[in-house]
């Protein structure tokens, strides 16, 4: 039984709290087995202690269930908290449970190496196309006029564009103009399995803005209609040059000037896709009932999401805000109803899309033709890819089989 030499244990126990995990719930999770003298919480005490050092394969575990690379538990001491930009998630309610926390954390600092990896290959090629996005709207403009500014950033006509498509079909349009004008868009809400699953209640999306790499992050997990408001106010952050994790449209009035940000945000996606001279409904709807018939006759007209159009009539004062807060709990047992009959329909039922394309729909056209296109002209090693595309170096040449060839969507030689 090999034991890892020279690992600090302090490190051990300041990733488990880090982690959210108390000390029962992390000896289940590496697999700690309880004895006649001791149970598995003695032994994960004894072990971040340091009386007794873990085996190798135990530290292995360690890494796994805190999230952490293995290098973590050699430190001295906790490395410095990465920048995560502004959490606007407390406009929408309270914070989540640690374990919630800290598994977004993990997911940002994913993401962000994942960006900054993309960002050092894209600025070694002198052909690349900057993306143009930062600074195209200001907490200044009125949100008629920022809505038009973000329509000629993205090239789209100001018509009724939404009924055209699907309400999925119309997530991956946006999704392709985005992407086609130099953002990643990535559909990411666990750490690579269920069992990390972070879900839509803790954020809806984040968007790490960047002149040269700028991704936006939409949790899967959330109902499909609702992704192209997140993608949109994503962008909006992006426009707005600002860093920052999101949650859904809150229904409290603006109070902090961080506020005003996550308001403006959110009124300009609503507004991109549900505008205000479009909306034919009384100036006051009184009840609950009339309001729910209401919202679903809109939001099937323009294949939108009911809690977005929820979000629209409160905003523009057709509704109180007890009603609309009635309405987003609705809508949201809903969806956790709608969620876990479609768990049980996947379990009852065999088949259904492979795991590479199930990753290519989640990593995007954009971050698969370019590493697509690095691999071919040999800078990017696989291991380097396998890192940015968040997989086994052994899934990069599958994974990788069917995407976009270079040139197309995100190539970065072209648009």
């Amino acid at each position: 039984m090999q034991r890892a030499k020279n690992i600090n244990p302090s490190m051990l126990a300041w990733a488990r709290q880090a982690a959210g995990l108390t000390e029962e719930r992390a000896a289940l999770s590496v697999g700690l087995s309880p004895s006649s003298h001791r149970t598995a919480a003695d032994k994960l005490v004894e072990i971040e202690s340091g009386a007794t050092r873990p085996t190798r394969r135990q530290l292995v575990r360690f890494a796994d269930a805190y999230h952490r690379p293995l290098t973590v538990f050699y430190l001295a001491s906790p490395p410095v908290p990465g920048h995560r930009g502004e959490d606007f998630r407390t406009v929408s309610g309270p914070p989540p449970s640690p374990q919630d926390a800290a598994l977004l954390d993990a997911l940002l600092r994913t993401v962000r190496v994942r960006q900054s990896m993309v960002k050092a290959a894209l600025e070694e090629d002198e052909d690349v196309l900057r993306p143009n996005f930062e600074q195209q709207l200001s907490l200044d403009d009125k949100v008629p006029n920022a809505v038009a500014n973000l329509r000629q950033v993205l090239g789209l006509p100001s018509d009724t564009w939404t009924q055209r498509w699907g309400r999925n079909d119309a997530f991956g349009f946006l999704r392709d103009r985005v992407e086609d004008l130099g953002a990643f868009v990535l559909l990411a809400g666990d750490l690579g399995s269920y069992r990390t699953a972070i879900s839509e209640r803790v954020f809806r999306g984040f968007a790490l803005a960047d002149p040269v790499a700028p991704f936006v992050v939409v949790n899967h997990q959330d109902a499909k209609a609702a992704r192209s408001f997140t993608l949109l106010h994503e962008l909006a952050h992006i426009c707005l040059g600002v860093t920052g994790v999101s949650a859904g449209p809150p229904s409290t009035a603006p109070r902090r000037a961080q506020d005003r940000i996550e308001f403006f945000c959110n009124d300009v996606a609503s507004e991109f896709l549900l505008p205000s001279d479009a909306i034919s409904l009384p100036r006051r709807i009184g009840s609950f009932d009339d309001a729910q018939d209401r919202i679903s006759a809109v939001a099937e007209d323009w294949r939108v999401s009911e809690t977005m159009v929820a979000y629209r009539l409160w905003r523009t004062r057709r509704i109180e805000r007890d009603i609309y807060r009635r309405l987003q709990s609705f809508y949201a047992r809903r969806w956790q109803d709608e969620k876990e009959r479609n768990r049980a329909r996947i379990r009852e039922v065999e088949g259904g899309p492979t795991y590479y394309a199930v990753r290519q729909h989640r990593l995007g056209k954009a971050l698969l033709s370019l590493v697509k296109r690095l691999l071919q002209t040999e800078e990017l090693t696989h291991t380097k890819a396998a890192k940015i595309l968040g997989v086994r170096p052994g899934n990069v040449e599958p994974l990788l089989r069917d995407a976009p060839r270079p040139g197309s969507s995100h190539a970065r030689g072209g648009t």
